[in-house]
């Protein structure tokens, strides 16, 4: 057809008319060119497509719906939650276009074990994520602020954002207590297996948590809920004061309900005479579940120190008792001048009973309280109690009693000891 079209208009021998049947050859020549290329491609096309088709079980449109429901699959399970999330609140709860829900006035969030209380609560629907703080009064006090409960272990806190998803949450000036004690962070993060990382923390045992007279400061710690504690670099703080020297690398506390063993944090104060004080520190030991024992020590800056030794020993339907040792260097004036005068002294305190259902026909008990006649004046806590700074008088005996029913005989034994702290005088009865 290309061929006849261009004889016909050579028959016409007009020069002007060829000029513009050659772009017309040309261009018909390169879209010829074209649709020759596409159909030469779309025949190796074919044929491979015909070759896949050949193979089994590899269909690419098969493939295709393969990926696409398993991608659909991982969604679907990621965005659903294992338990519904209830939560209420007491005013009114708004709900955005954003698909978020605004809890006011004592709003509650509860999922599986895990509850949020607040004053003010935003939960995002889509995400799963609640954003939790207190809001001020008039006084500019806080009040309806986060607290947390993870199970039995809650966390006071003054903002709290938690994600019911991962289980993850980030916590700023969170408190909780462990034991006996109280483990404060400015900030903190939550992870899903219930551990807590903290930054800038404290651990106290004092009642005042929230402002206490003495803290060990801890740069990185690991909380463990109801377990243990693990900490980097620390040092104690007394009064506000930092005490660098008593700094520790790094450390270790154990936290349960159990009996166990431990560290006894000290108290501090100032003493006229004898400067300022740490006092009553030490370590408990627990030996059995029939025994304890609690060493303590005291250090004042002007050189006076202390040491004592308490126990206490329970068998149940035998016998039980405790026992007090304390020694005291009492140092006061100065070194060198007339007033300068150092004292020792000690004090000395056992309790015994014997159960009756242990033996009828034997009983053994004591009560000794002895001390030298300066320990009152100068130790501190006799100092601070009018009824121990006043006493003038000290009794302490033992007594030991045997039956024998058949013979219809019994023998008593006994000792008593009168010390007076006024003159010194000591005065010992035994039996005759």
């Amino acid at each position: 057809m290309l061929v006849i079209w261009i004889s016909e208009f050579r028959e016409k021998s007009s020069l002007k008319i060829k000029s513009k049947i050659i772009p017309l050859v040309l261009i018909a020549v390169f879209c010829t060119s074209g649709l020759l290329a596409n159909a030469q491609k779309g025949s190796k096309q074919g044929r491979k497509n015909q070759k896949e088709s050949l193979s089994p079980n590899i269909s690419k449109k098969d493939t295709m719906e393969k990926d696409s429901v398993r991608v659909d699959t991982v969604k679907k399970n990621h965005t659903q939650l294992n338990a519904p999330v209830d939560y209420k609140a007491n005013d009114s709860i708004v709900f955005s276009e954003k698909n978020e829900a605004y809890l006011y006035n004592k709003g509650e969030v509860d999922y599986q074990k895990i509850k949020l209380n607040a004053d003010r609560i935003t939960m995002n629907m889509d995400s799963s994520t609640v954003y939790a703080l207190g809001v001020k009064d008039s006084t500019g006090e806080y009040k309806g602020s986060p607290v947390f409960t993870d199970g039995e272990t809650p966390y006071n806190s003054k903002t709290m954002r938690y994600n019911f998803k991962s289980k993850r949450g980030f916590i700023t000036d969170v408190t909780t207590q462990q034991g006996e004690g109280y483990v404060t962070s400015y900030n903190s993060k939550k992870s899903a297996d219930d551990l807590l990382y903290m930054r800038n923390g404290r651990y106290t045992t004092c009642d005042k948590h929230d402002d206490p007279d003495f803290y060990l400061s801890l740069s990185y710690a690991k909380v463990h809920p109801k377990k243990n504690v693990i900490f980097g670099p620390a040092y104690l703080v007394v009064a506000g004061v930092p005490i660098y020297p008593l700094c520790v690398p790094f450390g270790f506390f154990p936290f349960t309900d159990k009996y166990s063993s431990g560290v006894i944090m000290p108290t501090y104060g100032d003493d006229n005479t004898r400067g300022f004080y740490l006092r009553d520190g030490g370590y408990y030991w627990a030996i059995n579940d029939y025994m304890d024992l609690k060493l303590t020590a005291d250090i004042y800056t002007k050189g006076s120190w202390g040491l004592g030794v308490a126990t206490n020993y329970r068998k149940r339907y035998r016998y039980s008792g405790n026992f007090n040792f304390s020694y005291n260097v009492t140092k006061t004036g100065d070194k060198g001048l007339p007033d300068y005068a150092v004292s020792k002294d000690f004090k000395v305190t056992w309790t015994h009973s014997q159960d009756s259902k242990a033996n009828p026909n034997q009983t053994f008990s004591a009560s000794v309280n002895f001390a030298t006649s300066s320990y009152e004046k100068t130790n501190l806590t006799s100092i601070y109690n009018p009824l121990l700074y006043a006493q003038s008088t000290k009794t302490s005996s033992v007594s030991y009693t045997r039956n024998f029913p058949n013979q219809n005989l019994s023998i008593s034994s006994a000792m008593n000891l009168s010390q007076s702290t006024q003159d010194s005088t000591v005065s010992v009865s035994f039996p005759a």
